[in-house]
């Protein structure tokens, strides 16, 4: 077991190495000069369709309201990452380290963009008369039929990473934290959790979006005011932490406390690299739940999908961030959840620490519902959809396995197959690029 770790660890260091970093960055790059940076430009509009698409035009087609669809999207990727994923890149890279999560999200937005647009305009209907789409409906779609083995490498890879990534790691986090807060055992915290999320999967992506579009503004709006409480508390110290984290994205830092310091590389890459993992700009991961919004226009529904990278990074791992380094706590040698814990615990004596373990509960489990429905359609386009009750008793049984398991190795499996879902995604987009920027101009020439 231990070789194959070796193994495993071996080709993850690869996979997540600087070419895979600088192939994410630079696709997003790329198509933000492509659509001549319309995705920053066009931020206020996004907030103004996110509100807009809670009433979709009639006779549009979907299951789904557009804003349910970014619920449910933003659902699987508002998690862990925004919290243990910010605090590891400050561990390690240093306070720069979220100056980059800034520029992987501001680059992500056309990323994000672009995928939900193929998505929308390569969707089809599929044997139960609903709307299916994502990167291997693109990619089958858009390039054509010699292509389809591409998508069906991405639905292989997506898949079989969300039973790690999207369940057992998330449910074994809540165990976890339920546990070390509250002292609840795993075993309970795996039992209602199973329940929960069956229920909830009962209900197909109707459901899924309806306990979405509830649960992820609630527990988004209760954690970004919970922060500020915490940076009103430490006001004076917000210039110093901006100033702190723009001279750390260009110089090294020092030692100090427990920090090791960190060189300017090991900033970008974990900054990247956390990034990417928050927000999965790049995965292809929001086209498969914006496929199922009602919409008329595949450009509208880009505009709703690209707000997720912004909220999830630009808003949520912003508050982790600026908590962590305004409390003072980012250079204690203290690494992931443990180093948010103890900011919050820092800013908010006696209180801080539990609100941020209900916090990671709700995130944790968001992010196995939306998830769920990630894994569904990619298991529907290789085996049909007789393979969607079978798929959701087994995900469900997933649920309580990772709650009570020691989870090292399925999370090192999952976070590769996670760099092999990208590859297919990140040819997809550039390939289908002129298709993106055509559609995009045809849509503000009209307006």
């Amino acid at each position: 077991m231990e070789a194959l770790t070796q193994f495993v660890n071996a080709i993850n260091g690869i996979v997540w190495g600087p070419p895979m970093l600088v192939a994410i960055l630079g696709t997003g790059l790329f198509l933000q000069l492509r659509l001549k940076f319309m995705p920053i430009f066009k931020i206020a509009m996004g907030f103004r369709w996110v509100w807009k698409s809670r009433t979709p035009d009639e006779g549009a087609k979907g299951d789904i309201t557009p804003y349910a669809a970014l619920m449910t999207a933003l659902a699987a990727t508002v998690g862990t990452g925004n919290i243990a994923g910010v605090a590891t890149a400050i561990a390690l890279g240093g306070p720069g380290a979220l100056f980059w999560m800034w520029m992987t999200a501001l680059v992500g937005m056309a990323t994000k963009y672009a995928e939900v647009l193929l998505a929308v305009h390569y969707r089809e209907t599929d044997a139960r008369g609903q709307q299916v789409g994502g990167p291997m409906y693109a990619i089958k779609n858009g390039l054509g039929k010699n292509w389809k083995w591409l998508g069906m490498a991405f639905a292989l890879f997506g898949g079989l990473a969300g039973f790690g990534i999207g369940n057992m790691v998330q449910s074994n986090s809540v165990a976890d934290v339920l546990n070390v807060t509250f002292g609840i055992d795993k075993w309970l915290s795996g039992i209602v959790m199973t329940v929960l999320v069956g229920f909830v999967l009962i209900g197909g992506v109707k459901r899924i979006g309806a306990v979405a579009q509830k649960i992820v503004p609630f527990m988004c709006i209760a954690y970004i005011i919970t922060s500020l409480i915490v940076l009103g508390i430490y006001i004076q110290e917000i210039p110093a932490a901006f100033a702190l984290i723009i001279e750390s994205a260009f110089s090294p830092v020092a030692a100090t406390g427990g920090f090791a310091g960190a060189a300017i590389m090991l900033a970008i890459r974990y900054g990247v690299a956390r990034g990417i993992f928050s927000n999965e700009a790049g995965l292809g991961t929001a086209g498969i739940a914006q496929a199922a919004g009602k919409s008329k226009n595949p450009v509208e529904s880009g505009l709703v999908g690209m707000m997720g990278t912004f909220i999830d990074t630009i808003i949520v791992c912003t508050m982790t961030g600026l908590v962590i380094i305004v409390t003072g706590v980012w250079s204690s040698g203290v690494n992931g959840a443990a180093l948010s814990s103890s900011a919050y615990a820092a800013g908010l004596p006696g209180v801080g620490e539990y609100v941020l373990a209900i916090s990671l509960a709700f995130f944790a489990f968001s992010t196995i519902i939306g998830w769920s429905y990630f894994g569904e359609k990619c298991w529907e386009f290789i085996a049909g959809t007789a393979i969607t009750l079978p798929y959701r008793v087994l995900w469900t049984g997933f649920v309580m396995v990772g709650a009570v398991t020691q989870l090292d190795f399925v999370w090192l499996v999952a976070d590769t197959l996670n760099a092999f879902m990208a590859l297919p995604n990140l040819i997809s987009l550039l390939l289908l690029s002129p298709v993106i920027v055509k559609l995009t101009n045809e849509y503000f020439a009209n307006k």
